[in-house]
């Protein structure tokens, strides 16, 4: 039976942060994910609400730089390695008080002008630098492609760029984050690319296409999609990571299959 987690960085989106953990569990869900925790509180205090609840923490980012100032990650950029390092930190600090297995570092996007070796180094080398700090704590690294329609710019495309990167930083404990919205905009043939890169894929994230709303409001066949991956023996998360049409409960009728 697949596990999905609630995305509470997108659902509930009526609620505070902080009480979006108890909706969450109050519609079923028994684990959750989030972009970044950072801004809603310490990591006691973000611990705290999840314990509350009694939800399990699948997923979250590390700190990806000021999505004010455009930015979705910094992994990629030469000039914020020191920073990409201090969030490595902080990222681990939240995971270890909250008990968050997996860590999700998003290369972002390249500086204008930078040279495409010297971009690709940086990635590599953060990622090396950051999966040896997570390993040590016990805990998984991924790093996820996007589609440039919804962030022109972002620099690893698809799961091909993603998989490339991963084998050049060799690092055991660093896996794939497959986002199905993305790549059904990148590359689509979904079935058959997480079939073949079950093995490479530590987390998986879902909306539908082209809204980034829940599943059965566009093209993409989750009626279809997910018994299959439950069928391929996958035994990680799905975070339903989309932006509700509407109420998020009402929406949920997808996950009724999978929900206590």
């Amino acid at each position: 039976m697949l596990k999905l987690a609630a995305n509470i960085s997108l659902l509930f989106p009526d609620l505070s942060f902080t009480d979006r953990f108890a909706a969450a569990a109050k519609a079923g869900f028994r684990h959750v994910e989030y972009q970044m925790p950072y801004a809603f509180g310490g990591a006691k205090e973000i611990a705290a609400c999840a314990r509350a609840a009694g939800v399990e923490v699948a997923l979250h980012n590390l700190p990806a730089g000021d999505a004010a100032k455009g930015d979705r990650g910094i992994g990629c950029q030469p000039e914020r390695v020191s920073e990409f390092r201090e969030g490595v930190e902080r990222a681990i600090e939240y995971a270890k008080a909250v008990g968050c297995p997996r860590l999700n570092a998003l290369a972002g996007i390249a500086p204008a002008g930078a040279a495409r070796e010297k971009v690709i180094e940086t990635l590599v080398e953060n990622l090396r630098y950051a999966a040896g700090k997570l390993k040590a704590a016990g805990l998984t690294l991924l790093t996820e492609p996007c589609n440039t329609r919804t962030i022109p710019g972002f620099f690893l495309n698809g799961s091909k760029a993603g998989i490339e990167v991963i084998d050049a930083v060799g690092a055991d404990n660093l896996l794939l984050q497959y986002d199905v919205f993305h790549m059904q905009i990148v590359e689509g043939d979904l079935a058959k690319t997480i079939e073949r890169l079950l093995p490479r894929i530590g987390h998986i994230q879902i909306a539908d296409v082209p809204g980034r709303n829940e599943p059965g409001t566009g093209e993409i066949n989750f009626s279809w999609l997910l018994p299959h991956i439950d069928g391929l023996g996958y035994k990680g998360w799905i975070g339903a990571e989309y932006i509700p049409k509407g109420d998020t409960i009402q929406g949920l009728s997808w996950a009724a299959p999978y929900l206590k």
